[in-house]
């Protein structure tokens, strides 16, 4: 058999640029179809099963984000490394690699879930957590086949992949969900059914778009240690940023089980109050998502910088690239905390945004302070210090957890139990977030303008305030209420000093950099 067209493993100019957008067109779609997915789940499972459904993804997340990440970045590194013609070769080689991987972490996470079940004081999640170890067997041998179309520069079918993999992924929890909860079972174990469902159907598709089942016409080495060192600091890298992002909805969960008295009615309000918190995350979690533009160029600039030995360079890019951070966070950030309630009924039900203000109102405070942690570690791996950006997030994983711990439990079941979990989260994240800018100016001599970290930190105070008044609105005044912060903030900034016509120029200046 011949050897794979190089009309593929290297594209034009014009169809790299073309895949790109498809890559960068994927993603939307996948934060989009995120934020339609919760609420739909919420209407289909009712708010109970919903907060179950949200214990079984915060730990089975944590393993699949890592799991999915590293696999793609690995091996999309080793593919695109390979001689030309060999990359069928090395693509089978890393999958026997990947098919032990994957037996290995079934197994973990389906001995681990009724450890995790116990812990969360909720055993009826078991059957769930048992789906989603199954998914994640799937995802450790469905990744690198992602990867190995990016190293190959494949990128409109690797966008392809994303987008059919989001439909049927939103499609199985939706479907399955309302099918279990109308037959009589359990709507959380019928969500978990049909992620498990989505992925096996994927599977095969990336199996035949990959090519990995043609027999290569050229036989290639693999280093396969080499290739687990590899994937296996990248995974570190990831563990933390995902424990960290979970631990606070476990946490509650616990807290909130273990304050009950286990009966029926009260495992349901348990379930109920996780549902109302993660609804909130919803919200919180957009700077940190949004924010991903920025990091995709502030880390290339910066890497090259380095290489360089451009040490002006690297704190001229730090400096601006922290501050376009933060004052983007601070902007997101601002509409969220000036209008949480109207936020949540605009998607939720009404149950959930009168549960749920008062604790989105902190949330949103503390995932934003995530969002610049992220700018941070990001600064920091690109310079070469990944162990320490780990580190780093590790600490705050730490940190949210013992003032959760501190927190929570004394707290009343309900309600204030959410809020001091928003309360830990924050504070927790703060304290992380000086330690991460410490890092930085230590490591690049160089952070955010002060005038700017306390300019935005008025303006955001400022959306904070008025969202502890905020008024009581119908849905079409809140879908024109952010234009209007966005605006308030602006002007702040401009009458403050820290906008002028000057930040344009900047942003194109940056713009032409990165082309």
């Amino acid at each position: 058999m011949s050897p794979e067209p190089r009309t593929e493993a290297a594209p034009s100019g014009t169809s790299a640029g073309k895949g790109g957008l498809a890559i960068l067109g994927a993603k939307v779609f996948f934060i989009l179809t995120g934020l339609v997915q919760q609420p739909l789940l919420v209407h289909v499972l009712g708010l109970g099963e919903y907060g179950a459904f949200s214990r079984i993804l915060a730990p089975s997340n944590i393993l699949n984000n890592v799991t999915v990440s590293a696999s793609i970045q690995g091996a999309s590194r080793t593919v695109a490394g390979a001689e030309p013609g060999a990359e069928g070769s090395v693509l089978r080689k890393l999958m026997r690699v990947h098919v032990v991987l994957a037996i290995a972490l079934l197994v973990l996470l389906a001995v681990a879930a009724p450890g995790i079940a116990w812990f969360q004081g909720a055993p009826h999640i078991v059957p769930g957590l048992l789906a989603m170890a199954c998914v994640l067997g799937i995802y450790a041998v469905y990744a690198p086949l992602v990867g190995s179309l990016n190293g190959r520069r494949l990128f409109v079918r690797q966008a392809g992949l994303d987008v059919l993999a989001a439909t049927l992924r939103t499609t199985g929890l939706i479907v399955l969900g309302l099918i279990f909860v109308r037959s009589g079972f359990r709507g959380a174990t019928g969500s978990a059914l049909g992620a498990l469902f989505a992925v096996s159907c994927i599977f095969p598709v990336a199996l035949v778009v990959s090519h990995v089942l043609r027999k290569p016409a050229v036989s290639a080495d693999f280093d396969r240690k080499a290739y687990l060192k590899g994937i296996a600091g990248l995974a570190l890298a990831q563990f933390f940023t995902n424990l960290l992002m979970q631990v606070d909805i476990m946490a509650l969960g616990h807290f909130l089980s273990r304050s009950s008295d286990h009966s029926a009615a009260y495992t349901q309000q348990a379930d109920e109050w996780v549902g109302v918190y993660r609804s909130c995350q919803l919200f919180a979690f957009l700077p940190y998502q949004l924010l991903f533009a920025v990091t995709q160029v502030l880390f290339p600039l910066l890497a090259k910088a380095s290489s360089e030995g451009d040490h002006e360079g690297v704190k001229r890019l730090v400096a601006r690239g922290l501050r376009v951070g933060l004052i983007v966070t601070g902007l997101l950030v601002s509409v969220v905390v000036a209008m949480p309630r109207s936020l949540l009924r605009l998607v939720y039900p009404e149950q959930v945004a009168e549960r749920g203000h008062h604790a989105l109102h902190l949330l949103a405070l503390g995932q934003g302070l995530f969002a610049v942690l992220g700018l941070c570690t990001t600064v920091l791996a690109s310079l070469g210090k990944e162990r320490r950006a780990a580190a780093i997030t590790g600490v705050a994983t730490l940190l949210v957890a013992t003032l959760g711990f501190v927190l929570v439990p004394q707290a009343e079941f309900g309600e204030t139990q959410l809020q001091r979990m928003a309360t830990a989260t924050t504070a927790g994240l703060a304290l992380a977030l000086v330690l991460g800018a410490l890092a930085v100016l230590r490591v690049a001599k160089a952070f955010a303008p002060t005038a700017t970290v306390a300019r935005v930190a008025l303006a955001v105070g400022l959306a904070f305030a008025l969202g502890t008044v905020e008024p009581h609105v119908g849905k079409l005044v809140t879908l024109v209420m952010p234009v209007g912060i966005v605006l308030a903030y602006v002007v702040v900034l401009v009458i403050t000093g820290e906008m002028s016509p000057s930040d344009l120029a900047s942003l194109r200046g940056l713009r032409r950099r990165t082309k």
